[in-house]
């Protein structure tokens, strides 16, 4: 009666007319006696992802890109309140409408298979075929192709224009020697949408528009009868462009920045014309409307700071948003090399001091960005004076109320950076005048995050020593205590970490930051900082156990508005529906619910309350839906990978037992099409904490980046189980065995898996868990543990070398959960480390850990593979080379999936083993031959 009911609630259970319409008449006897095909390896390339979505400022009409895994896709535009297909375009992507919603403008790939076989030619990259671009007439119908494009923009709120770069050289006789290249620019057309009227520019580096598309700034190199080098503005309808400066083809400009209004321009110079040049002195250039040109504002003679510092080419500038700051940064003079040097005479050495404040493995990783890194500061237009904000390295500035607050807030970590152990943040707080540089301290070791309310009227944070929210007001310069945890806690209730527990997270501040609006676990509590003793609930989730969070769709939405209707998506931890409220005046009203999942990103219409947004479950893969926010009526608009009814797919439903240690638990159950509970079905086992909250999520057959695919196995005939953990501090791997294992033996019991043929698997984490539980138990037949941390007491002082931290805080007080250093609780590491069990496996393991894995140290793989080896337990450990802790390379994750599902076939289906899993794969042989053969004789 379980399976029926659940099943009822995944396909019949559905937003009003979100089910697509089925046929009344009965299925014809064809269709009944065809069988499903069960998933195949073959099916990835074709299988279909919506990558891009994009929704008219009208409402009238949306966009999606559709692309096979591998292939060509094509970009589909619907109108949003029928569902109708208004036009499809091949291959076409980077999809945007027009603010006045009458175009929609993208690029077009050329073939996939042409570029492949440019590709195998060799040829070079200018010789590989170029998109095109695509204009799309909504009230036409017409469709425009201009080929070989480089790139287009359009103004964000302006309407009538677009600009792009085409790979074409229609200059004049006196350049013909000189040909459209990244260093020399590209001819830049700007184009009247309604008019069809095209001008062209020549040897455009860079341009942009002004937000409300009134001007159009751009620089060249061009040297003509028009045009010389160096930075121009057009303002569109003019009959020509106006230069800003004027200087020599050598000269580089970047980053052209428009203030809000328009009115005012920034760019970075360097106009030093001697590319050998090791030290730069970039300028920055500040235009206004009415000038007849740009003018110098700061370079390294005027700079806010001691001699020798320069203004830094890399800090793109910004206005405030009044237009009376402009933010840029400066940096000290970089350290160069001696060019004159030989290669033997230069001395590599790292010196690693006790008292560095970033550790060498740390800088290694950041070395590019700490190269490039920029000291805010703020030049005054008002009255043309600049101050230096930020003075060292690790301070981190914000720029508050879209920069028109008198301050920005300074978070300086310096005093305690040297706590490498500690990955909780600890930071200084100040704020700092705009114009005057003069800062006040606001709190001294935060243990938190730091932020600043929108319009700047306070500074707040969530303390993880309280774990309670705090509120400075920056007017009055008093600090409140805006939650207590007395009625509710207002951190991770469910949290097991030996750590302090992360918030809940806030929706954001009302109008005119008077109150702010913070979670609990379910509800959504209003608090005034000023009388944080009288807070509000505004929803009543707790009694049911129903969470709700509020839903931004304005994206320029600052400040809530509590008298307009709010959006809130809800989800209920006991059946895990989810749906969505509306809060209107206090009042909440149930617009949908069902057994289905919401994707997090939505899209709302500028001008109208039409939205667009994904709905899915186990078989439903997430396409798109409209409707708007009354929900009275919702329309399917994409409909990716039709081909799916053809493929045996699965159900899932919750199950319940008890862990070893007397704690109810849930975990999903994953089955086959056409279940048999007569039959005895092998079971796969995947795990990485908790899971069941996932139970509507859509698995897409695809290769596999790191852990297993349950529709796939689900469709070859296996059942899979997933678990749900909870830990004890100090027992990561007694934990998961004790909530793993009853659940096994509770599946067990069902009559309906076959105990002989179980499976477990997990990746990271989970391969840690795996690694653990075969050195406890021989109930599983076979185990793949991915990137498992082997041995504590040798990973423990190691680093994460895609960061640069050391491990330590990941054993003492994040995810291992031990509660201490491993001086302190020696015993704890080694008996949670597999490594020292290894003599107890009997389960054949297959491992995947790369060489290039920048999470889980690769020698961790590497000590359980030579334990397992030396004690001749049938082992194998496949390695990407250059590949990191999940793939990324498309071959690699398919190839790593086939080798899995071998592996796993081979133990729990009796299939031949293959020729890499009988007699390995000689080195020879990598990169040639993959050994994925079956061995049938």
């Amino acid at each position: 009666m379980r399976f029926t009911l659940s099943l009822l609630l995944i396909i019949g259970i559905c937003f009003p007319n979100f089910a697509q319409k089925k046929s009344k008449k009965a299925s014809t006897t064809a269709e009944v006696s065809t069988p499903l095909k069960p998933l195949h390896h073959s099916v990835y390339d074709f299988w279909e992802e919506i990558p891009e979505q994009a929704i008219s400022n009208d409402g009238g009409y949306a966009a999606f890109v559709i692309n096979p895994q591998k292939g060509d896709g094509h970009l589909y535009i619907y109108k949003s309140e029928t569902g109708d297909l208004v036009e499809k375009v091949a291959r076409g992507y980077n999809v945007k409408f027009t603010h006045d919603s009458k175009y929609v403008l993208f690029k077009i790939k050329p073939q996939l298979d042409i570029v492949t076989e440019a590709r195998r030619a060799k040829k070079k990259k200018d010789e590989l075929p170029k998109d095109s671009l695509g204009i799309y007439s909504l009230q036409s119908g017409q469709l425009i192709k201009l080929p070989s494009i480089i790139s287009f923009q359009i103004p964000e709120k302006g309407i009538g224009w677009i600009a792009y770069q085409m790979l074409k050289n229609d200059t004049t006789e006196t350049q013909s020697k000189k040909k459209p290249s990244e260093d020399e620019g590209y001819p830049l057309y700007l184009r009247n949408l309604s008019e069809s009227t095209e001008l062209q520019i020549p040897f455009v580096k860079d341009y942009v528009f002004a937000e409300n598309g009134s001007l159009l700034a751009f620089t060249t190199t061009a040297e003509d009868s028009v045009f010389k080098p160096g930075v121009w503005i057009w303002e569109l309808g003019k009959e020509a462009p106006q230069p800003l400066f004027l200087g020599h083809s050598k000269h580089s400009f970047k980053h052209l920045v428009f203030d809000k209004i328009g009115d005012q321009l920034a760019f970075i110079a360097d106009l030093d014309t001697n590319a050998k040049t090791q030290i730069r002195a970039p300028k920055l250039f500040y235009w206004k409307k009415g000038d007849p040109e740009a003018t110098l504002k700061v370079d390294e003679q005027t700079l806010p700071t001691e001699n020798g510092w320069l203004v830094n080419a890399e800090y793109k500038p910004n206005f405030s948003k009044n237009g009376e700051i402009l933010f840029y940064g400066i940096n000290p003079p970089p350290i160069v090399p001696d060019t004159t040097l030989l290669p033997e005479e230069i001395v590599n050495v790292e010196v690693w001091h006790w008292q560095d404040r970033k550790l060498q493995t740390q800088q290694k990783v950041t070395h590019k960005t700490d190269k490039n890194r920029s000291y805010l500061s703020a030049l005054d237009l008002t009255k043309g004076t600049s101050v230096q904000l930020t003075h060292h390295e690790l301070e981190a500035a914000t720029q508050v109320n879209e920069g028109d607050a008198p301050y920005v807030m300074l978070n300086d970590p310096y005093a305690y950076a040297h706590e490498h152990w500690d990955w909780n943040p600890k930071s200084d707080v100040y704020t700092v005048d705009v114009r005057t540089g003069e800062r006040k301290l606001i709190t001294k070791k935060l243990e938190g995050r730091p932020m600043v309310s929108p319009l700047g009227k306070y500074l707040y944070w969530f303390s993880n020593p309280d774990t309670s929210w705090f509120a400075y007001s920056i007017e009055r310069g008093t600090l409140s205590q805006l939650t207590h945890n007395r009625i509710v806690r207002f951190a991770d209730e469910e949290d097991d970490h030996p750590d302090y527990p992360n918030s809940y997270g806030i929706a954001g501040w009302t109008q005119n930051d008077e109150q702010v609006i913070i979670y609990d676990r379910y509800d959504l509590w209003l608090i005034d900082p000023q009388n944080p003793e009288k807070a509000t609930r505004l929803t009543q989730g707790r009694e049911q156990r129903l969470r709700y969070r509020y839903v931004k769709l304005d994206k320029e939405e600052r400040n809530i508005n509590l008298n307009s209707v709010l959006l809130l998506r809800s989800f209920n931890e006991i059946t895990k529906k989810e749906g969505f409220y509306t809060l209107d005046n206090g009042r909440l009203n149930l617009k949908v619910e069902g057994d289905f999942r919401i994707g997090q990103n939505f899209h709302k219409s500028l001008l109208t309350d039409r939205i667009i947004f994904t709905k899915e479950t186990f078989r439903d893969f997430p396409n798109w839906h409209s409707s708007t926010l009354q929900f009275d009526k919702t329309i399917q608009l994409t409909h990716a990978n039709p081909q799916q009814k053809e493929y045996a797919w699965g159900t899932v439903e919750l199950v319940n037992w008890i862990s070893n240690d007397g704690i109810p638990l849930q975990g999903l159950l994953y089955k086959p099409d056409n279940f048999d509970p007569k039959k005895k079905y092998p079971m796969m086992t995947y795990f990485y904490e908790k899971n069941s909250d996932n139970i509507h999520t859509h698995f897409a057959p695809k290769p596999i980046r790191s852990y297993i695919n349950f529709s796939y196995f689900t469709s070859n005939g296996y059942v899979v189980f997933v678990p749900d953990i909870v830990y004890q501090i100090g027992y990561p791997g007694q934990s998961a065995y004790n909530c793993v294992i009853p659940g096994v033996l509770k599946m067990i019991e069902t009559g309906y898996i076959d105990k002989d043929r179980i499976g477990i698997s997990g990746h990271s984490w989970g391969g840690y868990q795996t690694a653990y539980i075969v050195t406890r138990t021989n109930l599983f037949k076979a185990a793949e543990a991915g990137a498992p941390v082997s041995n504590m007491t040798s990973a423990y002082g190691g680093v994460r070398w895609d960061t640069g931290l050391v491990r330590q805080a990941q054993y003492e007080r994040t995810q291992s959960r031990i509660g201490g250093t491993l001086w302190e609780k020696p015993f704890h590491f080694i008996e949670n480390s597999p490594l020292f069990f290894a003599d107890r496996v009997k389960t054949p393991v297959l491992m995947m850990h790369n060489d290039d894995d920048g999470a889980v140290p690769w020698y961790q793989g590497i000590e359980f593979y030579l334990a397992l080896k030396r004690l001749n337990k049938p082992v194998w450990m496949l390695n990407y080379t250059g590949e990191k802790h999940g793939l990324t390379q498309r071959q690699n994750m398919t190839d790593f999936a086939i080798r899995l599902y071998q592996f796993f076939d081979h133990y729990l289906k009796d299939q031949p083993m293959p020729r890499w899993m009988a007699s390995g794969l000689p080195y020879v042989e990598k990169g040639i031959n993959q050994g994925l053969e079956l061995i049938t004789d």
